[in-house]
């Protein structure tokens, strides 16, 4: 032990020293070790050797659930499974675009490894220099923002480093302030390695999706709206909570956004994840893909590193189908969105179809479709 405080006398810290070391050897190594022996004895012998429920007796029926549960639409694995072939082939074409764009010859997978090293990609020194480049991308949003939603929080908003102690394995995210307001919503992002932050990880979109408009907006609206019974100011269903903030990553060009190339493939990477996920999880569950293929699928087709598609595939076999909830919630945002400018024309304001989405906070789809087409109605 070294970080004692002060005070402690020699001996004590001796003493205290020794007592850690004993308590190690007798009492926490054994243990491991029994869990170690469990593990390789017990556990894993009469553990399957297959990667989805399917393989369960009652499998297909309980994954039919999930994905209905975590959707919630009556779409089938088969019919999210093709959906998601065609997102991540549509992707994949925007993305050889931007490759092409950016002078590179080889192939995709090869201009993904690239990007891990570009210094292009990795503009920052300094964690004060990458939380500047969020704090730059909310002013540059904010003139449109205005634009585009009549109502917004109440709740102050923060930008912050997360903290020391949870640095080394945190994800950038977004902490929920209170109803009343008195804690801000913050938006933590993890700096271990400020050199090394890449923008084609994403940076754009994860401010769009994460903070404004994106969580920041949808769950602070709902929060702060008085006129909903206590279980509906809290309620959170993924496809239309994550599906808002997938779908507000695609406003980044109306909003000013992306206009860097490099940024642009951080919107498209983030947006790939979402459409490799509608593949993988419906492949795992239903028998199609071993993990081990759905991990070459997710390098295929993403620049990430085989750790962290890893520990990716083996979370959406932990839980079937609740990947699916991100894409299929901004699909039916989108397809609201392009029903309404068709339908009222001139008379479609983007602003309003904003306030009016998120005006009664989270809901299933079927319900939130229910109730634009009776909003569109009303206006036309």
């Amino acid at each position: 032990i070294k970080a004692f405080p002060t005070g402690f006398s020699d001996a004590d810290k001796t003493r205290l020293t020794a007592a850690y070391k004993q308590a190690i050897l007798t009492k926490i190594v054994p243990t491991y070790q029994k869990l170690g022996s469990f593990l390789a004895q017990e556990y894993l012998p009469k553990s399957r050797p297959t990667s989805g429920i399917n393989a369960v007796p009652g499998g297909p029926e309980i994954y039919k659930y999930d994905v209905g549960y975590w959707t919630t639409t009556e779409k089938t694995p088969a019919d999210i499974h093709a959906l998601g072939l065609r997102e991540v082939a549509r992707l994949r074409g925007e993305m050889e675009r931007v490759k092409t764009q950016l002078g590179f010859k080889g192939t995709l997978r090869d201009f993904f490894e690239s990007l891990k090293h570009d210094p292009k990609a990795m503009p920052f020194k300094t964690a004060e220099e990458v939380l500047a480049g969020f704090r730059k991308i909310q002013a540059t949003i904010d003139p449109n923002l205005k634009k585009m939603f009549g109502r917004v929080p109440k709740s102050p908003f923060e930008i912050r480093r997360t903290e020391a102690f949870r640095e080394a394995s945190a994800s950038a995210e977004y902490n929920q302030g209170s109803p009343d307001g008195s804690r801000p919503g913050i938006f933590y992002v993890p700096l271990p390695k400020p050199a090394e932050y890449n923008v084609t990880q994403g940076m754009e979109s994860l401010f769009l999706h994460e903070a404004i408009p994106g969580h920041h907006y949808q769950i602070s609206l709902q929060q702060e709206n008085q006129a909903l019974p206590k279980f509906r100011q809290f309620a959170g269903y993924g496809a239309m909570v994550e599906g808002w903030a997938l779908y507000c990553e695609s406003l980044g060009k109306e909003l000013g956004l992306y206009k860097d190339p490099y940024q642009y493939v951080g919107a498209l990477n983030d947006e790939m994840l979402r459409a490799v996920r509608l593949v993988v999880d419906t492949g795992l569950h239903t028998g199609q893909l071993t993990r081990e293929q759905a991990i070459a699928y997710m390098l295929d087709n993403m620049p990430a590193s085989e750790a962290d598609d890893t520990s990716a595939i083996e979370r959406y076999m932990a839980i079937p189908g609740q990947a699916l909830a991100y894409k299929i919630g901004q699909l039916k945002i989108q397809e609201l969105r392009a029903r309404y400018e068709k339908q009222l024309g001139s008379k479609f304001k983007l602003g309003d179809f904003h306030d009016e989405l998120l005006k009664d906070g989270a809901m299933p789809l079927a319900v939130l479709e229910t109730k634009m087409d009776a909003w569109a109605a009303r206006v036309q």
